[in-house]
């Protein structure tokens, strides 16, 4: 892989695995809690193998790229782990004695999660997990800057005239 896609490969490995998985997703809830994380750990990633600061445009498009794999990886983990995530809340909503709509119910225990809202659901995530991955990798840019090396022994600094 190229310099640039492979530490957004595994900043989109780190927000498809975490925006996924039953209960741990709704980390997500929290800012796109991972989204920006793994938008920070592609910058992060890029910075540690490079001996010059990143610019803060390129820790964006990391954290793009990383939020738009993150889509892609998060889509087939979420069909998987439907079912389960589907019976889990249905036993939530037993054991907490919520009374919901019998329209809700029916779609809970029916699956009614159709083709078109699917592919609806990943155009939004593709959408939202590329704004907050940008995000994310500028925050990153930032915060994981190298300082600049210091000038070489024997260097004399000349200030512009006033």
């Amino acid at each position: 892989m190229s310099g640039r896609l492979q530490p957004a490969f595994w900043g989109g490995l780190f927000i498809g695995v975490l925006s996924a998985l039953p209960i741990v997703k709704y980390g997500n809830v929290c800012c796109c809690l991972w989204v920006v994380a793994g938008g920070a750990l592609a910058a992060w990633l890029a910075q540690a193998n490079q001996p010059h600061a990143i610019k803060g445009a390129e820790g964006a498009v990391l954290g793009l790229i990383a939020g738009v794999i993150g889509a892609i990886i998060a889509f087939p983990i979420n069909l998987l782990f439907e079912d389960f995530e589907r019976g889990w809340l249905l036993r939530f909503v037993e054991t907490a004695d919520a009374e919901i709509p019998a329209e809700l119910r029916g779609m809970l225990e029916n699956g009614a999660g159709s083709s078109i809202g699917r592919v609806f659901g990943l155009l939004t995530s593709l959408v939202m997990n590329a704004v907050f991955g940008l995000l994310g990798g500028l925050l990153g840019a930032v915060l994981f800057k190298k300082e600049a090396p210091p000038p070489p022994p024997g260097t004399v600094e000349v200030l512009p005239p006033l």
